[in-house]
């Protein structure tokens, strides 16, 4: 996350920080963000990062990451998030978490539909024309949300 801040802010981007009070107290936090929110927990910190956002842009990563990911997609299967997700699969490393979405659909665990509320790019340059490009997520998803 530090390296992409950095590269962000070196081009005069803007970098909105969420982090949680403990991450600060370990000063894991970044010194040169454009603003930074302190919350109390993990749980706080999605919240509002999904809150804020108007896009979920996924990199390869750790844990957190793919736990924050999932997070977006289980409320964008809920209708509780309408924004588009784009996994940024560099050197295929979204490929198994992919393909088992797959393997959710062909067991009955998911709908189809479901499928569509993600899109997988190979690189970062291709992230702002699948933002552009992204469908349309409603409240209608909840009408098969539940299987």
């Amino acid at each position: 996350m530090g390296a992409l801040a950095d590269g962000a802010l070196s081009v005069g981007g803007r970098v909105v920080g969420i982090l949680p009070r403990f991450m600060e107290e370990l000063e894991w936090g970044h010194r040169g963000l454009s603003e930074l929110q302190l919350v109390e927990d993990m749980r706080t910190r999605k919240h509002i990062m999904l809150t804020r956002s108007q896009a979920a842009v996924a990199l390869p990563g750790g844990s957190g990451t793919l736990e924050e990911l999932l997070e977006a997609i289980t409320l964008k299967r809920l209708g509780l998030y309408f924004h588009p997700i784009v996994l940024v699969n560099t050197r295929g490393f979204f490929d198994p978490l992919v393909e088992q979405f797959a393997r959710a659909v062909e067991e009955r665990f998911m709908d189809p539909r479901h499928l569509q509320m993600w899109q997988v790019v190979a690189t970062p340059d291709e992230v702002p024309g699948a933002l552009a490009s992204a469908a349309a997520w409603s409240e209608a998803a909840r009408s098969f949300a539940a299987l």
